[in-house]
């Protein structure tokens, strides 16, 4: 019997029931490492039961263009590269994790984000600082500066 690679994949994540798709790793390292991306939007996808990157935005993109892209009513996992300057005048940055669970997106898509999150997570090893918003006032600019430091 042939054992496909995907199938592999599964199983080793059934316990948390999602699989995580090879390129949310490696888009991630390439934001971490290479400062390839500013931001990386994640997509739960039911019927496969995996996670998958639903986009990426460019290092010349706006936090304004990162907020755009979460749906206002469905859930997302994103990863934002976010750049400040510390009051010792360094520049920085602080990789930010967002679990992103509005108000409005369907109860039981809020329960398989919730419970895939901590699991996921552990798949993108570097990131500094955790935010869960329920609307975009909980993960305003304000929010990433107060947190960063």
């Amino acid at each position: 019997m042939l054992i496909h690679d995907f199938d592999i994949l599964y199983y080793a994540n059934a316990a948390s029931g999602m699989a995580v798709h090879d390129d949310c790793k490696l888009k991630f390292l390439e934001l971490k490492a290479k400062r390839t991306y500013r931001y990386i939007v994640f997509k739960i996808e039911e019927k496969q039961k995996q996670v998958i990157v639903e986009k990426v935005g460019e290092p010349s993109q706006s936090y304004e263009d990162f907020a755009a892209s979460l749906p206002a009513d469905e859930c997302r996992y994103a990863v934002y590269d976010f750049d400040f300057v510390t009051e010792e005048n360094c520049q920085k940055s602080r990789i930010f994790f967002i679990a992103w669970s509005p108000d409005t997106s369907r109860v039981r898509s809020k329960m398989i984000y919730a419970s895939s999150k901590d699991r996921f997570k552990r798949e993108l090893d570097g990131i500094q600082v955790e935010l869960q918003a329920t609307d975009p006032t909980e993960m305003g600019l304000d929010v990433f500066r107060s947190r960063a430091n």
